[in-house]
């Protein structure tokens, strides 16, 4: 009975020391942060709800530019694109929804769900063959500057039920796009969906030279595959060995090339890379 009024009495004079740090006036959030890991030392939660609480921490302070999909991976149809080329584009990317442009990315016209083209498709089908204008199924684009905070965009998203936005630089341009998944796994970690990489397989081949690869995927196996020796012994993943070149955390859209070998970041969170892709360049010689 000590023994759990000891318990009781600690637990209660941690929970006073967190509401201490968050009343009153600026909190500072180092302090807030170690007073967490100090309840997660005490078995008050699992290690998965304190990632969760940093990452929730983080986007006060994380902007849309850090987690966007770049302009350059923009994956867009054209406001006059034909019937075929528009199911391509849906098929191949695996998308739910796509900027829909003229001429170029900066004239974003609006938004199309894959879920709205459904109607013309099984109308289709059904040997209707309606007339076919991407234009017809747009919705309003949503567009933010890219030093929005993600807590801000969150909460954005939620009001306005939008999944998506498109993000613009300081002179008007598209600089990329960002979506509620995006926001969501700065909270959560990686969220993986079926066009992902299976989770047993390292090294995907997507053609004579681009490869898909898992930034968890072990560097001796790497090493095997690409017939290269990666880093200088010291990381155990090839995720580690791109972090280290870097010097930092790796972003979405980041290139590094090491040797004959071109690393694009495909997917990361703000904790650490989740997917590479590898180009073999050709030889110099």
């Amino acid at each position: 009975m000590n023994a759990d009024r000891r318990h009781d009495a600690q637990t209660r004079s941690l929970l006073e020391r967190l509401a201490e740090a968050v009343r009153g006036g600026p909190v500072d959030r180092e302090a807030l942060l170690a007073g967490l890991r100090a309840a997660r030392t005490r078995d008050l939660f699992d290690a998965d709800a304190l990632a969760m609480l940093e990452g929730v921490l983080g986007t006060a302070e994380t902007q849309v530019r850090d987690v966007m999909v770049p302009r350059s991976q923009m994956v867009v149809v054209e406001k006059d694109a034909p019937r075929a080329e528009v199911l391509k584009a849906v098929v191949e990317s695996g998308h739910s929804r796509f900027p829909v442009v003229g001429d170029d990315k900066d004239q974003v016209a609006g938004i199309v769900l894959a879920k709205d083209l459904l109607r013309h498709f099984a109308a289709a089908d059904a040997g209707e063959e309606p007339a076919f204008a991407v234009r017809e199924y747009l919705r309003p684009a949503i567009f933010i500057p890219e030093s929005k905070r993600l807590n801000v965009l969150l909460k954005d998203f939620r009001a306005n039920r939008n999944h998506m936005a498109i993000v613009v630089d300081e002179y008007g341009g598209v600089a990329g796009l960002v979506t509620i998944e995006d926001v969501l796994e700065q909270i959560v970690g990686d969220i993986g969906d079926e066009h992902d990489v299976d989770e047993g397989t390292a090294i995907v081949q997507l053609g004579d030279a681009r490869y898909e690869v898992r930034a968890l995927a072990p560097v001796d196996e790497f090493e095997s595959a690409f017939g290269v020796e990666l880093g200088d012994g010291q990381q155990d993943t090839v995720g580690g060995v791109v972090t280290a070149a870097l010097g930092h955390i790796p972003r979405r859209g980041e290139k590094l090339t090491l040797g004959r070998l071109q690393f694009r970041v495909l997917r990361a969170d703000n904790r650490r890379p989740h997917l590479f892709e590898v180009i073999v360049l050709p030889d110099a010689g």
